[in-house]
């Protein structure tokens, strides 16, 4: 029962990711709203709605989210070129492969002063949101928010870029639950572009 329970929670999950660009865990709690469960029922893991997630792309997105997912690539690529001197990392659902057009972009800086990437955006009239988001481990970081244009898929594309202390990048790649790279500098980012031609 609960692992019926489970997996249609993973299943609304995702189709709140694939649709809506909702990150995992809001999706998941929004998936136990709609389908009228208390609000404690246990949610299923992340890796769970990733598997639904690819399940519900090749189902209904299967023509399109190839390229959907190679343009959000190139334009991470480019703002990592353009934001090289801080040790760029590509994570969540671009770096994973599961990204449509509905999604956002995750950038990790890795920075000597926190300050730097900031200033750097407004050195080049970038106008940027900051917040304070949770980070590697839960803890608080901030972020700077910015919107881009992404010329192929001709809409306005989040780039989130998450300021970090240098010595954070050394437990930042560690493997996850399933022995894969959790994010990737901008030499992998190059390679998956690559492979895809």
């Amino acid at each position: 029962m609960l692992s019926t329970l489970s997996s249609e929670i993973a299943q609304a999950a995702a189709r709140l990711v694939v649709d809506e660009g909702m990150e995992y865990g809001p999706a998941k709690r929004s998936a136990v709203k709609q389908l009228g469960l208390p609000s404690r029922t246990p949610l299923p893991g992340n890796e769970q709605v990733e598997d639904a997630v690819q399940e519900h792309i090749a189902l209904f997105c299967a023509e399109s989210q190839p390229v959907e997912l190679r343009a959000l690539r190139s334009l991470a690529l480019a703002w990592m070129e353009r934001m090289a001197a801080f040790r760029p990392h590509l994570g969540g659902a671009v770096w994973h492969g599961t990204a449509t057009r509905m999604s956002d972009i995750y950038l990790q800086l890795f920075c000597d002063d926190p300050k730097s990437a900031e200033i750097a955006l407004i050195d080049h009239g970038v106008s940027y949101e900051p917040s304070t988001v949770p980070g590697l481990h839960g803890k608080p970081v901030d972020a700077l928010s910015v919107g881009s244009l992404s010329r192929e898929l001709e809409i306005v594309v989040g780039v989130h870029l998450f300021i970090y202390d240098l010595d954070d990048l050394r437990g930042a790649l560690r493997a996850d639950a399933r022995g894969r790279s959790p994010r990737g500098n901008t030499a992998a980012v190059r390679q998956l572009l690559e492979a895809d031609l």
